[in-house]
């Protein structure tokens, strides 16, 4: 097992992520909880003593990059950072002034939990801290944590799990369970390698790991996304309408299996700013089939969420879990009011044992109840292949566009030809038949809009991504000056009629 990273004092976090000179504290002298004389009194005075800090919470106020931002640092020098009743208070004031100055917060925990030498009080504290950051997200504004080593107990379970974007140090020992606690309960030690941030990460429980080095700039990128919405509305692009070849489905369908068809990552890399992908459910899944990421078009901020043609095979097609992960993009977006972007590009999603054990009608059930009544807007973009629930669980949106060789089937023709015809050689005139392909999909009302292909998206890859892009740009920036009532009932209209 890896050695566990070095501990950064509070202080010295603060001055690595902060802009120089922009730090202001918040904090006031404390009013000690134990009686002069006492051993707790003792262990307070020598904890001061040592880490330089009178609690192991300090708050205030600084600027990331020029932003102004309220930040929360645990000092795990003090008392292992643990939270007592003052520290709560601090945690619990600064979410309370945050929210009155509509400032972000950025907490940085370091903490082995709650204060032993305060009991049963300290330990229930955490239900303040959680309600104080409850309220403060109820306004929309966003809460980045960075959990440092180590970070555990009652922390780890109330501040330190409900950041919007959660990242951590590399090889930091983060869990609920001390490992001390549980070999003195059980008599066996604690398996080696679960509590750590690494394996956070695989398990989808955080976005990612960062050095502190690197936090400024990752904080940077997510606040002018999770921000953006009060920015006011963004300017709407132009967009030329271009004629459309009359070509067959069955040429959309080969064009849109080709390997080197740009999907959402070429897409976010060559036509959208400020891209911070995000990671797993926060509930302890994730699929490589299924991106999720904040990200700006233009001066549209925006959710992403987006089946990757790279992270699909034949051997782990979408599963349960991506639409998992799918969902929580969607409750970001209700819980900051942000646009949502759903992008399809799929194959269609796993039909085994393990599918079915995991939910699958289910969770395409939630995706479509979830973004058919989503509050904030909603763009859906039909990148590629669209084949089945996968495909429709990410379709219900205000406005939904398409690539010219993007497509939407019930099944992959091959499998409508095998239904009813016992053969796939039937394949091309059912495709055709079932109205599969952009063209008919607008003709439909399915689709408001198709993005030219100069003749294949796979052999003009930027200049494709850069139409996408301006497509979405306009997209989202109508969506933005519409009533958000009206809005919502014209989608609901939208999906009565068909």
């Amino acid at each position: 097992m890896a050695d566990p990273p070095s501990r950064l004092a509070a202080r010295e976090l603060l001055d690595t992520v902060l802009d120089e000179g922009s730090w202001v504290g918040w904090d006031s002298a404390p009013v000690q909880p134990a009686p002069d004389g006492s051993p707790y009194a003792a262990e307070l005075a020598a904890a001061r003593e040592r880490s330089g800090c009178d609690e192991a919470i300090i708050t205030g106020e600084g600027r990331i990059h020029g932003r102004r931002v309220a930040l929360i640092a645990g000092e795990f020098r003090f008392l292992a950072g643990s939270i007592g009743a003052v520290a709560a208070e601090r945690i619990v004031v600064a979410f309370e002034r945050a929210l009155r100055e509509e400032l972000p917060v950025f907490a940085a925990p370091a903490s082995g939990g709650t204060r032993m030498q305060e009991g049963t009080p300290a330990f229930v504290g955490m239900v303040k801290i959680s309600a104080a950051c409850a309220r403060f997200k109820a306004a929309r504004l966003p809460y980045l944590v960075y959990l440092r080593h180590p970070t555990t107990g009652g922390v780890f379970a109330s501040w330190g799990s409900l950041g919007q974007v959660t990242v951590a140090e590399p090889g930091a020992m983060i869990g609920f369970l001390g490992a001390r606690v549980y070999e003195a309960l059980y008599g066996r030690p604690f398996p080696e390698g679960v509590q750590t941030a690494e394996n956070l990460f695989e398990h989808g429980l955080i976005d990612a790991i960062l050095p502190v080095e690197a936090l400024a700039e990752t904080a940077d990128r997510a606040l002018n996304v999770l921000m953006g919405g009060r920015e006011g509305p963004p300017d709407v692009p132009d967009v030329p309408t271009e004629s459309l070849a009359d070509s067959p489905a069955w040429d959309s369908i080969v064009r849109s299996r080709r390997a080197h068809r740009p999907g959402v990552r070429a897409l976010l890399k060559l036509g959208a700013t400020d891209v911070l992908p995000l990671h797993g459910t926060g509930s302890g899944e994730y699929d490589p089939g299924l991106l999720m990421a904040l990200a700006r078009f233009g001066g549209a901020p925006c959710i992403v969420i987006g089946q990757d043609r790279r992270g699909q095979t034949l051997d782990e097609p979408l599963s349960p879990k991506g639409l998992r992960v799918a969902r929580r993009g969607m409750a970001l977006a209700r819980e900051l009011d942000l646009p949502l972007v759903s992008i399809i590009d799929t194959a269609g999603a796993a039909l085994s044992k393990e599918a079915e054990e995991g939910g699958m009608a289910g969770e395409i059930a939630r995706c479509l109840a979830e973004l058919v009544t989503l509050e904030a807007p909603t763009l859906c973009v039909l990148l590629g292949q669209g084949t089945g629930g996968g495909a429709l669980a990410l379709m219900p949106a205000d406005r939904v566009i398409c690539a010219q060789h993007s497509w939407l089937s019930p099944l992959p023709p091959e499998g409508a030809s095998a239904i009813l015809h016992r053969d796939t050689t039937h394949a091309p005139d059912l495709a055709a038949a079932q109205r599969v392909r952009s063209l008919d999909l607008l003709a439909d009302g399915i689709v408001d809009r198709i993005v030219a292909e100069h003749p294949d998206a796979a052999d003009e890859p930027q200049a494709f991504c850069l139409r996408m892009s301006q497509a979405i740009q306009h997209e989202l920036a109508t969506l933005a000056r519409q009533e958000p009532a009206a809005r919502l009932a014209a989608r609901l209209a939208r999906y009565r009629r068909l």
